[in-house]
């Protein structure tokens, strides 16, 4: 196939969008989107869903076949890129709305539903005008690697069955270890180890199939990259702390109750890492930013120019696999979604004045569509798995509570405004990210790009209140910054959010962590990665690195056939994407017989002497990583 022309002619009357294919998207997006609520939830990541929607896409348009007739590939395409829109949802609500729990505040249902929505609007539209500066123009620089892999499921369709396999046997795989971990209690959930040199160092993992599947996905070098970022953390600047701090008789500030000496690791990390990892985030959030400004400026020049062209009657034809939904769409698209922000008083924040609001639309849109770019052209190098979309919301919230700051508005409702015009914008940066792999696959196949808006536009409606439920009842089953659900990424807004409105943010130890991402930057290493590394713990980190050697190793035994290497790790990575969404399918199950029962699962009572329960827990991930590297070979 030539890069330059897609695999289907522009020519070619094959059937795309129909009601069927956004259906089946729609399913599938709830599930995985679902599945992906709870990963984010459990560890601050999120994974794409386009490779193994493109897998279970054409295997269930094959084994329909008899019932509902004969599909084209475009229809394929069209279920895979509405089932990732919805897939997507995930990421902006679990990054933020934890935060409006952990406050006091019990949002709806329907209101998380409805900012998901709105945010997943302001995705789509703002990724229309860059479809051709970046996927385009762009297509040999930006590799989208998750669209090229998801094009190439769909162009192999035959083998569409073959391939699907993989997403079962992982997925069945994923959910039956989850209940064994979370709902029997059969072996602990984490490992930890002390390092006896290194005061209060200690390296940790929590050896779930999930996190061995990301780390594949990722690969070796953001894998590694990440993990550097924790060991920093956690085998450098704790023992660090511990030591300068070890004779100091009271608490040091941020910390209130307790002094270093009394401390945990643990506890060091929650009073002092997370506020260097915050600073690493935001740093490294700003400098894609401002790498991002070129594209900015032509995405909007390009769409001024088509407008201007129709407004003076030019009649320019396009071809069909150029046809995007018109400027025109987008503007309409963008006034709905501020007049409902505008006029509902309610949605954003509580009760809050039409002042307010007025100035919230307006950030929403300033914010979306800077960081509806920024996530599109990160996501075009490394993936959807490596989109930053946390370090881009900590930057929409110091910049909205600084205004609000300066505007006087420093109450909980202030907070709480300041955090759902986060939410809103971190939905439309993911989508953003998310749907440009789709755009990517379609523009390698001969999809047509109006067709996949319009279906990406459905997938984010129609998902956004079943994303929404199952966020919703994960809080009431486990609640937000438990052992649980420890909500990462929305603690670490919360914290902002306090910090700035407040005026007691430990600015220094934020800066100081800037600084880190800086020096990353300077040596040429992406700062993103790093910087979430250095805020998650260590333990959610070692399993990822472990992913990402087992795909170093596949990848050297193939050096030098690339064809053949890119069939092994196709495999790896659609086995490694149904390990996460068997596993956050079990989550959620489990979240509902909590929230039924009241109660959490107990276990069977199992109880191991010793160390024992660690060394059963690390044999079963062991077995996990053997599986998953024998699937990769064969």
């Amino acid at each position: 196939m030539n890069d330059s022309r897609p695999y289907i002619p522009d020519d070619t009357p094959l059937r795309d969008i129909s009601i069927r294919s956004v259906v089946m998207g729609a399913i599938f997006g709830i599930i995985f989107g679902s599945a992906n609520a709870y990963l984010g939830l459990r560890v601050g990541l999120t994974i794409s869903t386009a490779i193994p929607l493109a897998v279970i896409s054409v295997a269930a348009f094959k084994v329909l076949t008899p019932i509902i007739g004969k599909s084209s590939l475009l229809e394929a395409n069209i279920a895979q890129t509405t089932g990732s829109a919805s897939s997507s949802l995930a990421s902006g609500i679990i990054f933020t709305i934890p935060a409006l729990f952990m406050w006091g505040f019990n949002p709806s249902l329907i209101k998380i539903g409805m900012l998901a929505m709105l945010g997943g609007i302001i995705g789509v539209l703002f990724m229309i005008p860059l479809r051709k500066p970046l996927i385009v123009e762009k297509h040999k620089e930006l590799p989208y690697p998750e669209g090229t892999a998801a094009a190439s499921v769909l162009m192999a369709a035959e083998e569409g069955g073959g391939k699907a396999i993989n997403v079962i046997l992982g997925l069945v795989i994923g959910f039956v270890y989850k209940i064994m971990l979370a709902f029997l209690h059969l072996w602990p959930e984490k490992i930890k180890l002390k390092i006896p040199a290194l005061k209060k160092a200690e390296l940790g993992m929590e050896p779930t199939p999930a996190l061995l599947g990301v780390g594949f996905i990722l690969g070796p070098r953001i894998a590694a990259i990440m993990v550097a970022g924790g060991l920093l953390s956690w085998l450098g600047i704790i023992p660090l702390i511990a030591y300068v701090g070890e004779h100091l008789q009271s608490p040091l500030l941020p910390a209130s109750d307790l002094s270093i000496a009394e401390m945990t690791a643990k506890e060091i990390w929650q009073n002092y890492i997370r506020f260097f990892g915050a600073g690493a985030v935001a740093f490294a959030g700003i400098i894609t930013i401002i790498k991002s400004i070129p594209t900015m400026y032509r995405s909007l020049k390009m769409g001024i120019k088509d407008l201007s062209l129709k407004k003076n009657g030019t009649h320019v034809k396009t071809k069909r696999t150029q046809r995007d939904l018109p400027f025109t769409v987008i503007g309409a698209g963008v006034l709905v979604v501020a007049s409902a922000i505008i006029f509902s008083p309610k949605l954003i924040g509580f009760d809050t004045s039409l002042y307010i609001r007025a100035v919230a639309a307006l950030c929403i849109v300033f914010f979306g569509f800077i960081f509806a770019t920024v996530s599109s052209r990160i996501v075009g190098m490394v993936g959807v798995s490596s989109n930053p979309t946390s370090g881009m919301t900590i930057v929409t919230l110091l910049g909205t509570s600084l205004l609000f700051l300066a505007m006087g508005w420093t109450d909980i409702t202030g907070m709480a405004a300041a955090l759902t015009i986060g939410t809103i914008v971190c939905v439309a940066a993911s989508i953003a990210g998310d749907i440009s792999q789709d755009l990517k696959a379609g523009y390698i196949i001969g999809a047509t790009p109006k067709r996949q808006q319009v279906s990406e536009l459905i997938g984010v409606i129609t998902a956004a209140f079943a994303v929404a439920g199952a966020v919703w009842l994960l809080g009431k089953a486990f609640g937000f910054g438990t052992e649980a659900l420890a909500a990462p990424q929305a603690t670490l807004m919360k914290t902002v959010i306090e910090g700035v409105l407040g005026g007691d943010l430990p600015w220094g130890l934020v800066l100081a962590g800037g600084a880190f991402a800086i020096v990353i930057e300077l040596l040429r290493i992406p700062s993103l990665p790093f910087a979430v590394g250095m805020y998650l713990p260590l333990s959610t980190m070692t399993p990822i690195y472990v992913g990402g050697l087992v795909r170093m190793f596949i990848d050297s035994r193939n050096k030098g056939d690339e064809e053949k290497k890119k069939k092994k790790s196709e495999k790896g990575v659609l086995l490694g994407s149904g390990f996460i969404a068997g596993e956050g399918i079990g989550g959620v199950l489990i979240a509902l017989y909590a929230f039924v029962l009241s109660k959490k699962p107990e276990g069977i009572g199992l109880h191991w002497p010793g160390n024992l329960g660690d060394y059963i827990s690390l044999a079963a991930f062991l077995l996990l990583v053997g599986y998953l590297l024998f699937k990769s070979k064969d």
